[in-house]
């Protein structure tokens, strides 16, 4: 099954998305990410935040969705409110789709240590919702039931 993880910069939340669904996927699930307006750079805290979860920080671009026109996308994630109220491109206007809401870690101020605790806070909650992914999907739920089940978490 091919997901792609949506976010308005594509820099942090989907970038965590794209690297825990690949990891716990296991090869049944791929993931990809995008933006709708990528800031064509990945956020560093949040490739340190890989690293630091055991995660490969490698190989992570900031790209617009546009770059995913010719995939056969199975599910969209979308991890942040903008992304949430966004029209999507006609070629995934019929790819089942599911919102994450997430806060955005790049907008927390302070210390390192505030900075780590957003990036964390997120990756976390990223963790249980791609756990739960990977559960329906070895149940073998796909389309608008899985999309129904992963809505109620």
């Amino acid at each position: 099954m091919n997901v792609l993880v949506l976010c308005t910069g594509n820099s942090c939340r989907s970038i965590l998305g794209e690297a825990l669904i690949n990891s716990r996927g296991r090869g049944r699930l791929r993931a990809f990410s995008a933006g709708s307006r990528p800031t064509g750079v990945v956020n560093p805290h949040a490739l340190s935040t890989l690293a630091r979860h055991g995660l490969s920080a490698d190989g992570y671009a900031s790209k617009p969705w546009s770059a995913f026109e010719q995939s056969r996308i199975d599910l969209l994630i979308s991890v942040c409110d903008a992304a949430a109220g966004e029209v999507c491109p006609a070629y995934l206007r019929s790819v089942p789709r599911v919102h994450w809401g997430l806060p955005d870690p790049a907008a927390v101020t302070g210390s390192d240590v505030a900075i780590q605790q957003a990036f964390d806070a997120t990756y976390d909650a990223l963790e249980s919702r791609v756990h739960r992914l990977v559960e329906l999907t070895r149940e073998g739920l796909t389309g608008g039931a899985l999309v129904a089940a992963l809505s109620t978490t």
